[in-house]
């Protein structure tokens, strides 16, 4: 079951969607849910959607409709360093910086920063952004965790956790410039509920990226390289730490372009995990 947030013609405000046969919305406005992240707190979120999913409630074509980040209120977070080839990668940027890689991937304790507000979230279709005083930029697929207030797993989404490379690797303190800046987040385009971590790490995520009409990169991982139970994640965000609309957790990549490639405005990302779907941006100088 996949959940979005949308508009579309005859629903010009945001509303909450159930994607069915691929090709339409169930508009859940009729049945009083006006709010998505009011529906992920239920306590029997895929009973509650089975038995919306059953309702006679009025069908949007997926065709016309606007698709929106699956994010309201909540905070949007990033677990760093989860991946054998995300270490790799980091130390790679900076021989100063390498170490400190080095010790948080073999940790206890994760490597977890803030990411992004909501109102920050880039959707599908719409524009990420590179710095402009940055020279090495990447996309990262990522799996998204979406938690409820409780810390639970509830569901999942597609991230696109832009990074300025040369900026992180000039010192690792120039993590948050490196991270955080206007369209440096995109999630969506939906989020799947019903599937256990188990089926989940069955999943493949995948990127490639087009400039100018022709494939520039493509690279592919799979959801079960991560390093770290989703458990442990969510567990570690949630210390001492509270989130009373919930969080969506970035559970870092596994798939690293060549040291030799960066952005350019213009490129198209195209990220995409089996049994979520495909988050789809264009790139702009911010």
């Amino acid at each position: 079951m996949k959940l979005c947030r949308f508009r579309s013609p005859a629903t010009p405000w945001p509303a909450v969607g159930l994607l069915v046969d691929d090709a339409a919305l169930l508009d859940l406005t009729g049945a009083g849910v006006t709010c998505l992240s009011t529906l992920l707190e239920a306590s029997d979120l895929v009973a509650r959607v089975t038995e919306l999913s059953k309702r006679s409630l009025r069908r949007v074509p997926l065709a016309e409709a606007t698709l929106l980040a699956p994010v309201e209120r909540q905070e949007v977070w990033a677990a760093g360093v989860t991946y054998l080839r995300s270490k790799k990668a980091r130390m790679e940027e900076s021989d100063f910086s390498a170490s400190a890689y080095d010790r948080v991937y073999e940790a206890a304790r994760p490597e977890i920063f803030f990411k992004s507000v909501p109102e920050k979230v880039v959707a599908t279709n719409a524009e990420v952004g590179i710095r402009a005083d940055a020279k090495w930029n990447v996309p990262e697929p990522e799996l998204a965790l979406v938690l409820s207030s409780r810390g639970e797993v509830v569901g999942y989404t597609i991230g696109n956790d832009m990074s300025s490379r040369d900026i992180e690797g000039e010192n690792l303190l120039y993590l948050p410039q490196a991270k955080v800046y206007r369209a440096s987040c995109a999630l969506g385009p939906f989020i799947t509920i019903a599937a256990s971590e188990e089926e989940a790490r069955q999943w493949t995520i995948s990127v490639k990226i087009e400039r100018g009409g022709e494939e520039v990169f493509a690279g592919q991982t799979g959801v079960d390289q991560i390093k770290r139970s989703f458990p442990e994640l969510a567990g570690y965000l949630f210390r001492s730490q509270e989130f009373p609309h919930g969080a969506v957790l970035l559970t870092g990549t596994g798939v690293v372009p060549a040291n030799e490639f960066t952005l350019a405005a213009s490129d198209v990302v195209r990220i995409g995990i089996s049994g979520i779907g495909e988050l789809v941006n264009t790139v702009a100088v911010v």
